[in-house]
């Protein structure tokens, strides 16, 4: 017997980012479990939603019948918590957070409190909240307001992949993320430009669209440095797998991540990493497998890169131990199978 289900996500499903390969996976998944899922598509201006899509979602959520389960994607669910409040009586509400918006890179003082008010308010209503890693959960409890007994950590699940190969000629440096302040590019092409005297090439795989000032600002800050030559901005792909392969380190600067998914994925394909210890990164990312440094910090940053470029048995054995905690990592089936189960617990 199927179980009903209404999962809300705003904007284009296929969007080439982490959120989204984690709710399209979700999709597909909990079909396979037994769910009868609904995907409702929300307006793509969430998280600043204008006051014609408001009252479109209002009325998306008013026509679901009573006590419909309905999971409700975090970009949209915390910026509607007025809808939230009408319609707790009545659906079974739950929150997926993959990171709290307020937390984004780039906001002012005022976007930053409007956020948070608002997602507050909105959590408030939710039968459940799922979260995609402990760190989140920690956050939520200590400064959202979220009981502990209402959230429940659903890791992305990460594919199996075979291990990468080195490359021929220069060590070939992945980074993966949209062009966003939040992943802070910016930091790892000032980290490259003090290591022009290395041998490298780097590959920036990720969406150019989402925030255009940040994408012609690293342009600019690439041709600035002479690396034109050595940096490839890559832009989204619709499969990222080739790109792992081809690779011998994976460096990502994100100033905050939820979870990280990519950090994940470098893991399952044994690339050895350089990231910040920002958010869930440090959960994610074992010591063994990668060197983390402060968010923002380009010294320390180019310190790492440069311990992993120039020793080549460090890398090895780094690239073993990322291999090894890759293999760890729960597949997408198991994932969805706790994400089931948090889901059965709010329809009974």
């Amino acid at each position: 017997m199927t179980r009903p289900l209404v999962f809300a996500i705003p904007g284009d499903i296929e969007t080439r980012s982490g959120g989204y390969g984690y709710d399209r996976r979700m999709l597909t998944e909990l079909g396979g479990l037994g769910w009868n899922v609904t995907h409702l598509a929300l307006p793509g201006s969430f998280p600043a939603p204008t006051e014609s899509d408001l009252a479109a979602t209002e009325a998306a959520f008013a026509a679901i019948p009573d006590r419909t389960t309905v999971l409700i994607d975090g970009l949209a669910f915390g910026t509607m918590p007025d809808i939230a409040r009408a319609e707790a009586g009545r659906l079974r509400l739950v929150a997926l957070v993959h990171h709290p918006l307020a937390l984004e890179a780039g906001l002012s003082a005022d976007q930053r409190d409007r956020l948070e008010r608002s997602e507050r308010s909105a959590l408030g209503f939710a039968k459940a909240v799922v979260v995609t890693s402990p760190a989140t959960a920690s956050e939520l409890v200590a400064n959202w307001g979220v009981p502990a007994e209402r959230l429940t950590v659903v890791l992305p699940g990460t594919d199996a992949a075979p291990r990468a190969t080195s490359s021929d000629g220069a060590p070939v440096i992945l980074a993966i993320g949209t062009l966003i302040p939040r992943k802070d590019h910016a930091t790892l092409v000032a980290a490259l430009a003090r290591l022009a005297h290395r041998d490298w090439r780097c590959r920036i795989v990720g969406g150019m669209d989402a925030d255009p000032a940040t994408t012609a600002a690293l342009r600019d800050q690439i041709a600035a440095s002479g690396l034109a030559d050595r940096i490839e901005l890559a832009g989204a792909l619709p499969d990222v797998a080739p790109e792992y392969q081809r690779a011998d380190i994976f460096a990502l600067a994100s100033r905050y991540e939820g979870y990280g998914m990519v950090f994940a994925e470098a893991m399952a394909n044994g690339l050895p990493i350089v990231a910040c210890r920002a958010g869930a990164v440090g959960d994610v990312v074992p010591e063994a497998a990668g060197i983390l440094v402060p968010p923002g910090d380009v010294t320390a940053f180019a310190d790492a890169l440069g311990r992993l470029l120039v020793d080549a048995d460090l890398r090895t054995t780094m690239a073993a131990a990322s291999h090894a905690a890759g293999q760890k990592l729960p597949s997408w089936r198991q994932s969805a199978a706790t994400l089931s189960a948090a889901l059965e617990g709010v329809a009974r």
